[in-house]
């Protein structure tokens, strides 16, 4: 598997790189994609957790059985508590949401998929998403998945970003441009 000079470049891409052959000779990529997922949303939802994976002050032997516990709490399988335990240990903790996202890349780049992020003035129904999703699949030539949010300042239209590209039809640009326009 090829991944990508920027994501080997990184330290995070590194222990990424390593953590996807692993599960790739394992045949567990979906598994340990989601378990990575579930140590995502319980950094994002537990200050107490993520500050433990920055505190230097924390001990490497602390911090393996603090993730342990959330382990088993969050029933990862082994080849991920392992993983997490090799990052306890060599104190790349704080890498961990990098390591994530590297991990997820790579993933998607091994499925042929690319993930586009859509933000929108408001929430977009149902239909208007897999609208996209066509739309943005058909222009790219290989599957898209959809990352949304909500930002209120764009006024209305969207804002697309797939990798480094990014098409731009909010309402805000366009007023910008026209200010801009206006003052030449």
């Amino acid at each position: 598997m090829e991944n990508s000079a920027g994501i080997q470049a990184s330290l995070a891409g590194r222990y990424a790189s390593a953590l996807f052959d692993l599960a790739s000779e394992n045949g567990t990529v979906t598994a340990v994609e989601s378990d990575l997922e579930k140590l995502e949303t319980a950094l994002a939802e537990s200050d107490a957790l993520a500050q433990l994976t920055t505190n230097p002050k924390v001990s490497r032997g602390a911090a393996g059985q603090a993730l342990a516990g959330v382990s088993d709490v969050l029933g990862l399988a082994e080849l991920t508590r392992n993983f997490i335990g090799v990052l306890a240990h060599n104190r790349r903790l704080a890498q961990l949401p990098k390591v994530i996202r590297s991990f997820r890349a790579i993933a998607a780049a091994q499925r042929g998929e690319v993930t586009a992020q859509v933000s929108s003035a408001h929430a977009l129904s149902d239909s208007q998403l897999e609208q996209i999703r066509s739309r943005l699949t058909a222009r790219e030539g290989r599957t898209v998945k959809l990352s949304t949010a909500v930002d209120p300042e764009l006024l209305g239209g969207l804002v697309v970003t797939i990798g480094s590209k990014r098409i731009d039809g909010s309402i805000r640009t366009r007023l910008n441009s026209l200010a801009q326009a206006m003052k030449a």
